[in-house]
């Protein structure tokens, strides 16, 4: 579950005192219902991903990447509507901030923490408890003596 991602983020940055995390979210079939045709046509919001996304997008410590295999005139169009809605992402399908360590190399995947993907198991359902688990964790949790 999402769920248990988070959490496990959360508890990864308090552990090394991250100052954030970086979240990557998909567009079709995560956050908006598909139409499948070419053109970055917004159709409408799944429940509570709009919400959801606009309450990551306040928080510090977490950045969102743009997790998608559209178009680049697409993605475009998508950024813009997000933008108008209070959504901000970072990047697209790139994390620049974490380079190769001895830990990782990055070159051909990028680093995140939580990845909302309907390929990888996330389903929209999930949105609903998003919200609420956000809530549990203070902005800045990762740099928190709590």
């Amino acid at each position: 579950m999402i769920t248990d991602a988070i959490d496990n983020s959360f508890k990864l940055a308090k552990q090394n005192k991250w100052d954030r995390t970086f979240w990557a979210v998909d567009i079709h079939e995560t956050m908006l219902v598909p139409d499948y045709k070419r053109g970055g046509n917004f159709i409408e919001w799944y429940p509570y991903a709009k919400e959801a996304l606009q309450k990551m997008s306040k928080r510090k410590d977490i950045d969102l990447i743009l997790f998608t295999c559209s178009w680049p005139e697409e993605i475009e169009k998508y950024k813009e509507k997000f933008e108008e809605e209070g959504i901000y992402f970072k990047y697209e399908n790139e994390n620049p901030d974490v380079p190769n360590a001895a830990y990782g190399n990055y070159d051909k995947k990028f680093y995140f923490n939580v990845l909302f993907e309907d390929k990888a198991g996330f389903h929209p359902r999930e949105w609903e408890d998003v919200i609420p688990k956000l809530d549990e964790y203070p902005d800045g949790y990762g740099l928190m003596d709590i």
